[in-house]
């Protein structure tokens, strides 16, 4: 067992939309991502995706129902099958729970898409 401080994972890398994965449980990882800008339109097809904001700002655009803002401290889970696009306009640190087999890019291949994810130290 070891204990994860977000600051220091936050503050351990820098690139935009590479979550690294912090930890797993029941075959569920944590992923830890920086945002800025806009991801990609995506969605999951058999998985559920946990969205917590540490710090900034983070909107999940959705084409078939209303946009949510989430501010810091604030979560939404996002159903599987549901399209979304999470945007934000300046760097948001952000916390990821979802099945650790779950592309970040979900049913989407593109130059954004990890598939190996390098694990926080």
């Amino acid at each position: 067992m070891e204990k994860v401080a977000l600051a220091e994972a936050f503050d351990s890398f820098d690139e935009q939309w590479s979550p690294r994965l912090a930890g797993e449980l029941n075959g569920q990882a944590v992923k830890l991502a920086k945002a800025e800008g806009e991801f990609v339109w995506h969605h999951h097809e058999d998985a559920d995706e946990l969205f917590l904001v540490v710090s900034g700002e983070l909107t999940i655009e959705l084409r078939e129902d209303s946009d949510i803002v989430l501010q810091e401290g604030e979560f939404v889970i996002v159903p599987r099958g549901v399209e979304h696009r999470p945007v934000t306009d300046s760097e948001a640190e952000i916390l990821l729970f979802e099945p650790s087999e779950t592309r970040n890019t979900g049913n989407v291949e593109s130059e954004r898409t990890k598939t190996d994810l390098e694990q926080l130290d």
